[in-house]
């Protein structure tokens, strides 16, 4: 019987080796011309958004292009059409300038794209995860038991801690959900939080109402009183207290670790750290000290897409308890090709396709070592202490005492409003700061989040957070 031929690939789509080599070369030189121009250009979006619009909808798909002219296009659009966390005169969030080696775990991974949902489908990425998941635990101390994943992003990995919270809590919640508790549930956590909790609270099903945001001690760190006497009056009302989580974002504050796990213990609570920004300071000997008391908690989280630099999304959740892990998330087919308790991703959390996250951590620890991660972290710490040093002899006050990279300042009158001031900074593009209220009082934050930044660029952000309105 003779077969039908099949036709040829789509070139456009899978082009041959020649093309595919060729384009490569270009490619890689087009981004590091663009990385240049980025590096010394305004940190802030400069394109014309209706003009932007209008190209847009130039792109109506029906004739296509040629691959080589979008690339460029994208290239060219993205390098004025953001701003530029590539840019070290990038001092806002804790979004950072991706170091390389995580690049490179892109590309890797874009290659090979392994679906890892299953130890029998991906054996190496899924092997390679745990085994670093087990050394961050255990910089953490958290000890040789301990388990976790990656996720995309720390919503995702603090979602995670709830759900293993009210599964801990009670032994029915996987089944009946919230109705198991006969009352309502709440979890506590500092009112300098990631206000990302009262979407996981809603996703979660208990209502954001279950949330409850536990005054600040006046220096940013959560009150350990404050803290007793909302759990004694939640259980007075008939609720049901499920976990205790530490960690602040405003001001790069830690919350009393030791406090909170001697309270989590006594109440009976899931103790959680949202570690997701300074808990990278575990990869430096000279301040993973500061986080003492982490290694008591039942869960924590770090996103190595913030001070770790690897590219975006990267997450980590770890737990010293991986049966409860696996409870939480536990699910049964014959489709898969693996069904590992412990083991297999799908059954160990909320994803179930997922793209291979761990190589970009993983790469920039085997490029650099424990002790060249650290030395990026304490990198940040120095960058943020000469901004304040110069900020302070220039008038500025300090609102916060964080050992951390990141500061929260307060300009003299001259300067005017803290907010004006903020988007005068943001609007000249060369540098590029955030407003934020600490402890009540609005403030300019400052946050070290390029491994690049050179005294130069520190020099450029003082001179445009003293020029006067």
């Amino acid at each position: 019987m003779k077969h039908q031929t099949l036709p040829d690939p789509v070139a456009a789509l899978f082009p041959d080796a020649a093309s595919r080599e060729q384009l490569g070369r270009w490619l890689t030189e087009a981004l590091e011309a663009a990385l240049k121009r980025v590096q010394a250009g305004p940190v802030t979006p400069s394109i014309d958004a209706g003009e932007f619009r209008a190209e847009l909808e130039a792109f109506d798909f029906n004739s296509p292009r040629p691959l080589q002219e979008a690339l460029l296009w994208a290239i060219e659009r993205m390098e004025h059409g953001i701003v530029q966390m590539a840019n070290p005169r990038y001092f806002g969030l804790f979004n950072p300038g991706a170091n390389f080696p995580a690049q490179c775990a892109d590309h890797i991974v874009a290659l090979f794209n392994p679906q890892l949902a299953s130890s029998a489908s991906s054996p190496v990425p899924v092997a390679l995860e745990n085994h670093l998941i087990r050394a961050i635990a255990a910089r953490a101390g958290f000890g040789a038991e301990a388990t976790g994943h990656f996720a995309t992003g720390g919503s995702e990995a603090n979602y995670t801690a709830l759900l293993c919270a009210l599964t801990a809590a009670n032994a029915d919640f996987s089944r009946d959900g919230v109705r198991a508790f006969g009352a309502p549930v709440v979890f506590y956590t500092s009112r300098d939080c990631h206000i990302a909790w009262l979407k996981i609270a809603h996703q979660a099903g208990v209502g954001r109402a279950a949330l409850r945001l536990v005054d600040t001690d006046g220096k940013g760190r959560m009150d350990a009183n404050a803290l007793t006497r909302a759990i004694a009056a939640d259980r007075a009302a008939g609720a049901v207290p499920v976990m205790l989580v530490a960690g602040t974002t405003g001001g790069g504050m830690i919350d009393p670790l030791h406090a909170c796990a001697d309270i989590a213990e006594r109440e009976r609570l899931w103790f959680h750290v949202d570690a997701a920004w300074g808990g990278a300071a575990l990869a430096s000997e000279k301040l993973r000290g500061l986080l003492s008391g982490i290694e008591r908690a039942d869960s924590l989280i770090i996103d190595a897409h913030k001070w770790l630099a690897t590219t975006m999304g990267c997450a980590i959740f770890i737990t010293r308890h991986g049966p409860l892990l696996s409870e939480a998330f536990h699910a049964s087919t014959s489709f898969m090709p693996s069904s590992l308790a412990n083991v297999d991703p799908y059954l160990n959390s909320v994803q179930w396709s997922r793209r291979f996250l761990g190589l970009r951590l993983f790469l920039a620890l085997a490029a650099a070592g424990w002790e060249g991660l650290g030395a990026h972290v304490e990198r940040g710490v120095e960058v943020v202490h000469q901004i304040k040093a110069r900020l302070v002899a220039s008038g500025w006050s300090v609102a916060n005492e964080s050992a951390l990279a990141v500061l929260d300042a307060i300009p003299p009158p001259a300067l005017g409003d803290v907010r004006a001031l903020v988007r005068r900074v943001v609007a000249s593009g060369r540098a590029w700061v955030a407003p934020t209220l600490f402890e009540g009082r609005d403030v300019v934050r400052i946050c070290a989040t390029n491994g690049q930044t050179s005294e130069q660029d520190i020099d450029a952000l003082i001179a445009v957070l003293n020029e006067p309105p």
